[in-house]
């Protein structure tokens, strides 16, 4: 991870924070492509009753149409390893690269992002595997239900 993977790995941070304040579960998303922010989200489910707002999907819906030339020069930054759903919303754009704050508490289909070719940097961030450890401890049925349980 560099620089500038570590600034944009923050504002996905800063979105779980602001999730969690919400009353929702602490899960950021940034898409960033040349060196910009195209939008940022987070998993805000609770907040509009949605089954599929997710920190990635949210981020997406955030950023708008893009080209898909866009998309296929773009990252996404996801404070939580991606579930099935933000998985395939990344191959379906062809999103090159993610990078993943923490896989500790949850591991999504990694390994298929891997057989399609997408780069991952997988961080370790403890602020990512703390905020997580906390929500699911504090909301075990809340977090059962974000993963399909």
């Amino acid at each position: 991870m560099n620089g500038q993977d570590r600034r944009f790995l923050d504002v996905a941070i800063s979105e779980a924070r602001t999730g969690l304040e919400e009353g929702g579960i602490p899960i950021g998303g940034a898409l960033v492509a040349d060196g910009r922010v195209l939008g940022s989200g987070r998993n805000r489910r609770i907040q509009l009753g949605s089954p599929i707002r997710h920190g990635e999907t949210d981020a997406l819906e955030v950023a708008g149409r893009q080209p898909a030339s866009v998309y296929r020069r773009a990252t996404m930054y996801t404070t939580l390893s991606p579930c099935d759903m933000c998985t395939g919303a990344i191959l379906l754009y062809g999103i090159p690269r993610v990078v993943i704050g923490e896989n500790r508490t949850f591991r999504g289909a990694e390994d298929l992002l891997r057989d399609r070719g997408v780069e991952l940097v997988v961080v370790d961030d403890e602020v990512c595997v703390a905020m997580m450890e906390a929500f699911i401890a504090a909301n075990p049925t809340l977090w059962n239900e974000d993963i399909g349980e």
